[in-house]
């Protein structure tokens, strides 16, 4: 059982510290999404804070999954659905985003998945960041300070979060291009 409780509530923010359970979380999670969808299992990926390790992270588990096309993604809907998780509304070029729920209120929300087209820049660029940041410390370090400085002004607002995050986050991506 994870010592920190998945979830966070709509525009919560809040930061925990690392939790190895999540590793499990996410291949459980894997197992579903790949019997629902019929998907590869090298199309699931975990990211986010979660999947880098002895970082403080949002307690929600991001979970990267890759198709051929956008032009797909209704057809994952229905299968996604048998496994509780639910398209949101949020705008996002390249990405669509689905959110699983404590439970019937959902009002806390403790997975995402993010579709995006498999080998795309994007899945490219959020696989490195997540490998570039577990391999070095100082910049893991970084990207904790810069999120612990949002989270000490303030506990809400998720849209100000990723933008207060958006230049380090874009400066790794950057590197992909340049090792």
């Amino acid at each position: 059982m994870p010592k920190n409780e998945l979830g966070i509530a709509k525009n919560q923010i809040k930061l925990v510290d690392y939790d190895p359970d999540w590793i499990g979380l996410f291949e459980n999670m894997k197992k579903s999404i790949c019997t629902a969808t019929s998907l590869h299992p090298n199309r699931v990926q975990h990211i986010g804070s979660t999947a880098i390790a002895n970082i403080q992270a949002k307690p929600v588990i991001d979970i990267l999954v890759g198709i051929d096309h956008l032009e797909q993604v209704t057809m994952y809907d229905d299968y996604l659905k048998t496994i509780g998780f639910y398209r949101l509304k949020v705008q996002r070029e390249h990405e669509y985003v689905y959110a699983k729920f404590k439970d019937t209120t959902f009002d806390v929300k403790t997975h995402f998945i993010h579709i995006v087209t498999f080998e795309s820049d994007i899945w490219k660029n959020l696989i490195f960041f997540r490998d570039y940041l577990n391999t070095h410390p100082e910049q893991k370090l970084e990207y904790q300070k810069i999120k612990q400085s949002f989270v000490d002004l303030q506990s809400e607002g998720i849209q100000e979060y990723t933008a207060h995050k958006e230049q380090f986050v874009h400066y790794i991506f950057s590197l992909r291009h340049s090792l």
